[in-house]
């Protein structure tokens, strides 16, 4: 049975310019997490990223103590969704049907938590058929691109490997729902509590992709208390 296991970058910087860049924790959260796998006796045979800073460069970290480097291939099909886009052009809709969250836009959105609030009404008017069509993507292609790109690693990589996946969070619920076979208003219930560099493991064989175990963090606890480390972020 081959494995893909299914990683989400280390900590972005929430709040700066540049948000796609990796947080000086956010490395220290990669390098904690291709020390776990060595350790665990997980050695890729290929991995695979998004084109964004923060899934690449936690690919990198990670990879960087494997025994042997796997090939790193890049494949913007697992990119994030694109909140900020669906942010101009849904949000004022959205506000309509929940005026409530014109307080929290009021703040700024500088807590991670008013964010998260905000992004759930606007994610789930996104993917719900209310949502019209307009020039951002859509949802089904969203929906579609993430599906193509992970049969095309089970094509490419065939039986008996061991494939590393480093993504983000919304492309992470969206594979989990297309593997469990849920319809879009379940995807946010995967999305919201998934933790940084977390590990999702999926099996496949042939075209069946089936789900063993998702957002395992307890290696971030375990060690970070061993290391008197705060390892655990959401955001």
């Amino acid at each position: 049975m081959a494995s893909i296991y299914v990683i989400r970058h280390g900590q972005a910087s929430f709040g700066q310019e540049n948000y796609d860049k990796l947080s000086p924790l956010g490395c220290r959260q990669a390098v904690v997490l291709g020390e776990y796998l060595r350790d665990c006796g997980i050695h890729f045979d290929a991995i695979y990223s998004g084109d964004l800073q923060r899934q690449r460069k936690t690919a990198e970290l990670a990879a960087a103590v494997q025994p042997r480097a796997p090939q790193h291939h890049i494949d913007s099909g697992f990119n994030e969704i694109q909140n900020e886009e669906q942010f101009d052009e849904l949000l004022p809709t959205v506000l309509k049907n929940n005026p409530a969250l014109q307080a929290l836009l009021d703040t700024g959105l500088n807590l991670s938590k008013d964010y998260q609030k905000v992004l759930k009404e606007v994610f789930n008017y996104w993917v719900s058929p209310d949502c019209p069509a307009s020039d951002i993507q859509s949802w089904e292609n969203f929906d579609e691109t993430v599906n193509n790109a992970l049969r095309n690693i089970i094509r490419t990589e065939g039986s008996g490997k061991t494939v590393g996946l480093f993504t983000s969070g919304g492309t992470i619920a969206t594979i989990v729902a297309q593997v469990l076979g849920l319809s879009s208003e379940h995807v946010y219930s995967f999305y919201e509590p998934v933790i940084n560099c977390s590990v999702t493991q999926l099996f496949y064989s042939g075209d069946r992709v089936s789900l063993s175990y998702f957002n395992d963090h307890s290696f971030l606890d375990i060690l970070g208390v061993q290391k008197g480390e705060k390892l655990v972020t959401y955001r």
